[in-house]
Order: C-alpha cells, then sequence, then structure tokens
C-alpha cells in the first residue's frame, strides 16, 4: 500500500479522498493554488504545496508543477479526482512516465473512452446497448448525411466526438437544417476541443439518465454497484441524483450492471467507472464512460456500504476487489442534493464570504464539504460548495430527511441553490420519480413564463 498520496484537485473531492487516505493510514499531500492557500484540507494535509496562481490553467491545470510537487514531496501515487486533469489521458501518461502511480483507469483506456465515436464502438463489440446512429464518424458525402438521418428517423442529434459537459451537440429536426447543423458542430468541436469530428445518434424525446457505478481490478475482476437516476439536470449539468433509480426492475438492473462489468473484463478497465445511459420505455443506450469518480458517488456508497474512493486506491495499489458481485446487496435509497454558491433560479455565482454556516444533521444524514464560517469562495472555479446526502429505508423517508436537513442548513453571505432544492422536494412529480432529463428546464421555463 502506499505511504503517501498527493491529491492533484480541490474542493470537496479534494477533502473527500484525504479522509479516505488518513483511515487508510496514507499521508496526503495538498498541492493548491493561491486562491485555496485557507483551504480546510491543505490545513489538515501532511504537506501542502502551492503550485501557482488562481487562474486553473496556472495551477490545477499545470501538469509539471503538479508532477514537481510529487517529486519534492516524495508522493508515489496521484489521485486526479473529478474534473481538472481526471480525465486527461495526456497527464496519466506523464504520471506513470514520471515514476508515479495514477490513481485511475490505463491513458489508453482514457484515450478510447474521451473519444466518444471509440468508446461507443468498444461498447458495441462488448454487448452494451447504444442509441442507434452513425456508424462512426461523419464523412464529407452529404448526400449521405442526408440518407443516415432518414434511416435513422428524426429528430435527430449531432455530437462532437471530443465533447463533454453539454458541449458540442445540436438537435437537428428536417433536412433543410442538416447539413447547416453538422458543419456548425463541427466548426464548433475543432475551436472547442481540437477535434472536428462528429457522429449523428437518434435524438431520445423524453429520456431518464441512468448511469451504472462499475469497479475494476488489474486481476480481470470486475463488478457493478447498481444504477443512480441523474436525470434532474439543467443545461446538462446534474442537480439532484439518487440511488436506486425509482421504478427500475432489479431484473433490469442487474443485466444491464452484468452487461457494464464484462465490458470493463473485455477491454481490461481499472479503476472506478461510470456508464451513462438514457433510459426509455424500458430499453438503455449507452452515451458516454466517465473514466473516473463521480460527483454523486456517494449515494452508491450509502446503498451499498461500499467506499468507492478506497477502492480506487486499493485498485491503483494492485490489490484485488475487495468484494464480488455475490457479495454487493442494495439496501436503502439515498440522495444527493449539489449545493452551489449562486442564484437558486438565474444560475448566477455567487462567490464570496461566507459569514455563517451551519452543517445540517440527523440520522442519515451525510455532508461532503470543504467550506466553514468564514470561508472565502473564490471566483475562480465551480460553484459547487457541497454535497448534501439523505439516507434512509426507503425513498420516502429518505426524501423527509433531505426536507428536513435543507431546513436546517445555513449559508450565508452569499447565495446558495438550497431554496430550488427545497421546491423540487416538494415537487409532486419529483415525489412520484421517474422524471426525464427535460423535467427541471421545463418547470423552469414554465416559471418564467
Amino acid at each position: 500500500m502506499f505511504e503517501k498520496i498527493l491529491i492533484a484537485n480541490r474542493g470537496e473531492i479534494a477533502l473527500r479522498i484525504q479522509r479516505a487516505c488518513r483511515e487508510m493510514g496514507i499521508k496526503t499531500v495538498a498541492v493548491h493554488s493561491e486562491a485555496d492557500a485557507e483551504a480546510k484540507y491543505v490545513r489538515l494535509a501532511d504537506e501542502s504545496v502551492c503550485i501557482g496562481p488562481a487562474p486553473s490553467n496556472k495551477s490545477y491545470l499545470h501538469v509539471p508543477a503538479i508532477i514537481a510537487a510529487a517529486e519534492v514531496t516524495d508522493a508515489e501515487a496521484i489521485h486526479p479526482g473529478y474534473g481538472f486533469l481526471s480525465e486527461n489521458a495526456d497527464f496519466a501518461e506523464r504520471v506513470e512516465q514520471s515514476g508515479f502511480t495514477f490513481i485511475g483507469p490505463r491513458p489508453e483506456t482514457i484515450r478510447l473512452m474521451g473519444d466518444k465515436v471509440s468508446a461507443k464502438d468498444a461498447m458495441k463489440a462488448a454487448g452494451v446497448p447504444c442509441v442507434p446512429g452513425s456508424e462512426g464518424a461523419l464523412g464529407e458525402d452529404t448526400d449521405e448525411w442526408l440518407r443516415m438521418a432518414n434511416d435513422i428517423g428524426y429528430p435527430i442529434i449531432i455530437k462532437a466526438a471530443g465533447g463533454g459537459g453539454g458541449r458540442g451537440m445540436r438537435v437537428v429536426h428536417t433536412d433543410a437544417a442538416l447539413i447547416q447543423s453538422v458543419q456548425m458542430t463541427q466548426t464548433e468541436a475543432g475551436a472547442a476541443f481540437n477535434n472536428p469530428v462528429v457522429y449523428m445518434e437518434k435524438y431520445l424525446q423524453n429520456p431518464r439518465h441512468i448511469e451504472i457505478q462499475v469497479l475494476a481490478d488489474e486481476h480481470g475482476n470486475a463488478v457493478h454497484l447498481g444504477e443512480r437516476d441523474c436525470s434532474m439536470q439543467r443545461r446538462h449539468q446534474k442537480v439532484l441524483e439518487e440511488a436506486p433509480a425509482p421504478g427500475l426492475d432489479p431484473k433490469l438492473r442487474a443485466k444491464i450492471g452484468e452487461r457494464c462489468a464484462e465490458a470493463c473484463r473485455q477491454f481490461g478497465y481499472r479503476g472506478a467507472g461510470t456508464f451513462e445511459f438514457l433510459y426509455e420505455n424500458g430499453e438503455f443506450f449507452f452515451i458516454e464512460m466517465n473514466t473516473r469518480v463521480q460527483v454523486e458517488h456517494p449515494v452508491t456508497e450509502l446503498i451499498t456500504g461500499i467506499d468507492i474512493v478506497q477502492e480506487t486506491i486499493r485498485i491503483a495499489a494492485g490489490e484485488k476487489l475487495s468484494v464480488k458481485q455475490k457479495d454487493i446487496q442494495f439496501r436503502g435509497h439515498a440522495i444527493e442534493c449539489r449545493i452551489n454558491a449562486e442564484d437558486p433560479f438565474t444560475f448566477v455565482p455567487s462567490p464570496g464570504r461566507i459569514t455563517l454556516y451551519h452543517a445540517a444533521g440527523g440520522p442519515g444524514i451525510r455532508i461532503d464539504s470543504h467550506v466553514y464560517q468564514n470561508y472565502y469562495v473564490p471566483p475562480h472555479y465551480d460553484s459547487m460548495i457541497g454535497k448534501l446526502i439523505a439516507y434512509g429505508a426507503t425513498r420516502e423517508q429518505a426524501i423527509a430527511r433531505m426536507r428536513v436537513a435543507l431546513s436546517e442548513m445555513i449559508v450565508e453571505g452569499i447565495k446558495t441553490n438550497i431554496p430550488l432544492h427545497q421546491e423540487l422536494l416538494t415537487d409532486a412529480a419529483v415525489l412520484q420519480g421517474g422524471m426525464s432529463i427535460h423535467y427541471l428546464e421545463q418547470k423552469l421555463a414554465a416559471k418564467k413564463g
């Protein structure tokens, strides 16, 4: 097992990884920008290194500074968390070439899954169901584009192969709009991702977003930890997540979960990963794989009792998975609300100093957050300041506990989206469960109207 791990991230995930390490008796190195010098995880780390000024490209995305920090502190491994460099194959490669262990998949796996076209091809080969669409990237024949779109059936969606986070997508409803839409997406993809390749898929009208959590080791073992429903989204960004997905047949979960685990075995996956699907009319359609720990991993931890972050560390150290599929049991229900420093309804970021902070508590409540009273929320990074997670024996109990927790949580000095979560957890459709990925945006649009 490693003696010292460098955490190449910030915010709540840096603290989450640090806690996992401390519990395992592993020393931690916190790297931080000048803006994060007073952060809780920096103070709690065994060692800390400032790697640059506030802008991400000069600190958290500055690979030479991170490698140098690992060298001067004699760290053995680097955990990238999520975001920043976590799915950057070149970074993973540099880490390994520099003599450190990258706590995550191999660089070639990250590359394979980072390109949506090659990822889809790998899934088809592994028998994972995919959205009907083009066989790989679109060529230059515009007549072929039109034929393909008509074979698939409108509406279709044009996607950038190197896209992510909701960017590089365009929905098309008619032949008349198709050619220009493809060309515009190619131009945008080239500029945003340095990769102009695009592909075509059937646009599902009212799907849910359901994802499968997997763990795999270097010894050919792979398991799935069930599903999460992440359909409550705004501009393709998740707001609220839960596990298990309401109304999903356990037999269907077992079937799709085993397909995902088998896919991991086939292409030699290592570490934690998430298969993301659109789910409509009882069918799963693969959209992408995230080759890292997800923001919403706590809901899965609560219903399985498995520490996903510690498992990623053990896997990177060469150990076998601590569980087999038959050992994994799903108990109860968990819901996560992402708490963001932003206006709850206009979503304008609200950085600044937290003048009063009181964390919620009580049975079944977990808070993953790096903030504290008098903490200054910097304007340079993502607006998420924490995650509030509620667990209960039933979905109804988890919702009831979340309502109480939201009412107890106090964050003053800045705006947060707590009022939005309170509204959602009294919404009749949310209480029933099974909303589509469009539900929140439609609700917000109706409110404006």
